[in-house]
């Protein structure tokens, strides 16, 4: 008999907003909690170590964070994401516009 884990899985795009631009070569990842009780969760599974391996392949800097509480939200600063800035780089989305959504494609775990 298989056992039930006492952890449900979710994308963060059921816990949460996101919004993101850039700031010459680094992306800027707003992270808003839908409601806020969710936010601590955020705060204890969206980790910079969390986020810089989400996102492995798409920056070549480091990541860094903010938490916002009275916000319910973090800010992550994604250094080397843009490919030298939008108004050089050859990359299809040169702002990190869709930085956001490919953050909110992350899995989290809730209690059942």
């Amino acid at each position: 008999m298989k056992r039930r884990s006492s952890k449900r899985r979710v994308r963060l795009v059921e816990l949460a907003h996101a919004r993101s631009g850039d700031k010459g070569d680094t992306a800027n990842v707003g992270l808003i909690a839908r409601k806020p009780e969710y936010y601590p969760l955020l705060v204890n599974q969206v980790t910079v170590a969390r986020v810089a391996r989400h996102f492995k392949d798409m920056i070549t800097g480091h990541v860094e964070r903010f938490e916002l509480p009275n916000l319910h939200a973090l800010n992550f600063l994604l250094h080397g994401a843009l490919d030298g800035g939008g108004t050089i780089s050859l990359k299809t989305d040169a702002q990190g516009k869709v930085l956001s959504t490919a953050l909110l494609r992350l899995v989290v775990e809730l209690p059942r």
